[in-house]
């Protein structure tokens, strides 16, 4: 039974990468049969800037004690094409915690170290819970347990898989793989990382339960403190967003031309970004908008339009979900300007 549900698992996201291949990698960019001048990204970055800066609704994350004191009139965008172009609006060089917006690209990694998406299936799981992002009634509701990677069960799960000797060699690979994708040195935010490894009972709790399910598959607080450290990682809207059109360009980044990731994987990553990466409310982020992106309780938003370029917000005023207001309507401003949805 078992492995009938993980071969219709895996053929469901075979499909979805199918269709994301279809409809978009297959399809050159609306701006380049048209001839429209690419200058216009700037244009429209900065009206998106300028449209939501007073908007001052939600709040920090105060879970987080470091994360509360984060100045939230912080707003800064950017967006890097697939072919390496850079723009930038706002507050795009200050520097905050990565947080969950990591958790696509550790899986990017855990796949390339495996050397096959499936382990992603198989290890951990796809779907999506309905549920926050830090849910232990979705652990114990779900029979995959560590449900996907993008949530915070599946993310301590995915951790687990690097193949590592030991923590600080697992976190280095982690580190040394987001530098890459980003074309440049990342450091830890230390005051960030002391704060979240004070206050994460939450996740201890989920890794024991990972534990007694053999869904995790290192020494459980060594996983959760790799984890805390990743998610502690500083990065600038800037550097994110050519994370983010490194996955655009099919795994090279476009600004370096290294080949980070195999192209095939990419496609999986995305497919899992678009069904889970708004937690609670990626359902409705996919039907308002229509793009692969992920959050952070940090206020970093990355989404990305496969083939086009990547699109990074960052604001630290979040709605009861989680996720960054100002971050999540400049983006789909953008989106919807530049006509970058999937299904438009």
């Amino acid at each position: 039974m078992q492995d009938r549900l993980n071969a219709s698992t895996m053929a469901t996201l075979s499909r979805m990468a199918v269709l994301l291949a279809f409809l978009l990698f297959l399809s050159p960019p609306a701006w380049s049969r048209s001839g429209i001048d690419t200058d216009i990204f700037g244009q429209v970055l900065q009206e998106a800037h300028s449209l939501f800066a007073a908007n001052t609704e939600g709040a920090n994350a105060d879970y987080i004690p470091e994360l509360a004191k984060v100045d939230a009139a912080l707003f800064g965008l950017a967006l890097v094409t697939a072919d390496g172009k850079v723009y930038t609006a706002g507050d795009a060089e200050h520097v905050f915690t990565i947080q969950s917006v990591s958790k696509p690209f550790t899986a990017a990694l855990v796949m390339r170290e495996h050397g096959d998406a499936k382990v992603i299936a198989e290890k951990i799981g796809l779907e999506p819970t309905g549920l926050p992002f830090n849910s232990v009634l979705a652990l114990e509701l779900l029979k995959a347990r560590s449900v996907n990677p993008l949530v915070n069960a599946g993310a301590i799960a995915a951790v687990s898989l690097i193949l590592a000797d030991t923590p600080d060699q697992g976190f280095d690979k982690i580190k040394g793989f987001y530098e890459t994708l980003a074309g440049e040195e990342l450091d830890v935010v230390e005051e960030v990382y002391r704060s979240e490894a004070s206050t994460n009972q939450g996740n201890r709790a989920i890794a024991y339960l990972l534990h007694r399910y053999d869904r995790i598959y290192a020494d459980p607080m060594e996983s959760v403190d790799v984890y805390t450290k990743q998610c502690s990682i500083g990065v600038n809207a800037r550097q994110l967003a050519i994370m983010g059109a490194t996955l655009a360009n099919g795994g090279i980044n476009p600004v370096s031309k290294q080949q980070v990731l195999d192209a095939e994987y990419v496609p999986r990553i995305l497919a899992l970004m678009l069904t889970a990466g708004f937690y609670d409310e990626s359902g409705a982020w996919a039907f308002n908008v229509g793009l692969p992106a992920k959050t952070g309780v940090g206020g970093g938003i990355l989404a990305v339009a496969p083939a086009k370029l990547a699109v990074a917000a960052f604001s630290p005023r979040l709605n009861q979900s989680g996720n960054s207001i100002r971050a999540m309507r400049a983006i789909a401003y953008v989106s919807q300007r530049l006509g970058l949805g999937l299904f438009q």
